[in-house]
């Protein structure tokens, strides 16, 4: 059963004042950019959630969809296109046709943050809407976080003490109900271009999901 504070995906939401005025600031300067709290996007009956850290300002923030029209989601959806979850292999914006099978991708924050840092009490905040997307996932899923950000919203929204699963790339942390938490260094530009994450890094972390997943029926 659902705690009583966990909350589904609000578009409205203004539970962050900096985070909410930051984006109005944003929608007056760019009135064509979505500039709200960005939803999860993919199968509502996924298998595999995949959690980012938050909207980037010229990416979900500018085009509605996680990881979209950024950097870091280049090497995001070539992946989950080779990997069998994704029907393109780039997503480019809202209408571009793009459709995600057994995968859903989500962020750890929803609303854009200065300078991509959200702040503790902003991901405390926002870590109720993590909560219950955690919640509605069936048993023996894999959580991939991208990032120490999102593995720590993670463990936040299982109730569980970070000390005890620290953050390491490609490392994986039991949870409740059969599910695992698997971790990767965020495909972030950064990142990529610096190799600490390299695509055959990233193939890596997804075909460790897969064995994760394969005992059960429902994997693409």
């Amino acid at each position: 059963m659902r705690r009583a504070d966990n909350t589904d995906f609000d578009p409205a939401c203004r539970l962050c004042p900096r985070l909410a005025e930051l984006l109005e600031r944003v929608r007056a300067e760019h009135p064509d950019y979505h500039a709200r709290p960005v939803p999860p996007f993919g199968d509502p009956d996924a298998r595999l959630l995949i959690v980012g850290l938050a909207p980037g300002m010229h990416g979900a923030n500018r085009t509605g969809r996680p990881f979209t029209g950024d950097h870091a989601g280049i090497l995001l959806y070539d992946t989950l296109f080779q990997q069998g979850y994704s029907n393109r292999p780039a997503s480019t914006h809202r209408e571009d046709g793009l459709e995600l099978r057994g995968c859903r991708i989500t962020n750890a924050v929803k609303c854009l943050p200065p300078q991509n840092k959200p702040l503790g009490a902003e991901i405390t905040a926002c870590n109720r809407f993590l909560r219950a997307e955690l919640e509605d996932l069936p048993d023996g899923a894999v959580i991939l976080a991208l990032g120490a950000v999102a593995h720590r919203a993670v463990l936040r929204a299982e109730g569980r003490k970070l000390s005890d699963s620290p953050f390491a790339h490609a490392h994986r942390h039991p949870l409740s109900r059969g599910r695992w938490l698997l971790d990767s260094y965020h495909c972030s530009r950064y990142n990529t271009q610096t190799r600490r994450l390299t695509p055959a890094m990233f193939q890596d972390v997804f075909d460790a999901a897969r064995q994760i997943l394969r005992p059960s029926a429902g994997t693409p």
